[in-house]
């Protein structure tokens, strides 16, 4: 593998992506091109996992009668996280959070079973299993920004409920419901950002030097 850094147009291109995705949540429902999913399931697959466990596996959702059961369960565990918020309950049913009958493609990413066999680097921290999956869904969605798919990742859903409509066996745990599919623009800002939920922090806030809440000079 060459050593030289990436021209200016490569690396350029690499910050365009970072910089430019997005959590989408409006699709249109035209296919995405099966070579460009390939390419984007290689990605994930190419992502770095701690002890090199590779703990991610991905259900495609193809049954559409699957497919709206998976979006009944993300809608009442949203009315259920709006009532938990709640002085911001009626604020949070505003938002649009989910595009599950829209997007050209639904797919579960889910950390595999028996996973305990998996020692290196999760002796102390066992959580390092959803730390490689998520690697995995941070390289498709660059891969998809760069493609120009939109993706979106839903989190809003009972595990259990989730698991057994799949029938998943024991020991494995849905992380993430993804949206994928073709859309009429990207937005310019994160969508919750542009809607006034939250906003991004200031990076410096968020650095420290050597000691907790020690600024960084």
């Amino acid at each position: 593998m060459p050593t030289a850094p990436y021209t200016d147009a490569e690396r350029n291109a690499v910050y365009r992506a970072i910089y430019e995705r997005r959590d989408m949540r409006h699709f249109r429902p035209d296919p995405i091109d099966p070579a460009i999913l390939e390419r984007l399931l290689h990605a994930a697959h190419a992502a770095p996992s701690v002890g090199f466990m590779q703990p991610w596996r991905f259900v495609r959702i193809s049954n559409l009668e699957l497919r709206k059961n998976i979006h009944a369960l993300v809608d009442q565990e949203r009315v259920c996280t709006a009532k938990a918020l709640n002085e911001r309950e009626d604020e949070f049913m505003t938002l649009k959070v989910e595009g599950i009958l829209d997007c050209a493609e639904l797919w579960i990413a889910a950390l595999c079973e028996a996973r305990e066999q998996h020692i290196f680097g999760r002796r102390t921290l066992p959580e390092m299993d959803l730390a490689s999956l998520s690697c995995a869904i941070q390289n498709m969605w660059l891969a998809a920004r760069a493609e120009g798919i939109g993706m979106g990742w839903v989190s809003l859903f009972e595990p259990e409920a989730l698991k057994s409509a799949l029938a998943m066996p024991e020991g494995s745990h849905p992380v993430a419901i993804l949206c994928l599919g073709h859309v009429d623009s990207f937005y310019d800002k994160p969508l919750l950002e542009h809607q006034g939920w939250a906003e991004r922090k200031n990076l410096k806030a968020l650095l420290f030097d050597n000691c907790w809440n020690i600024p960084c000079p």
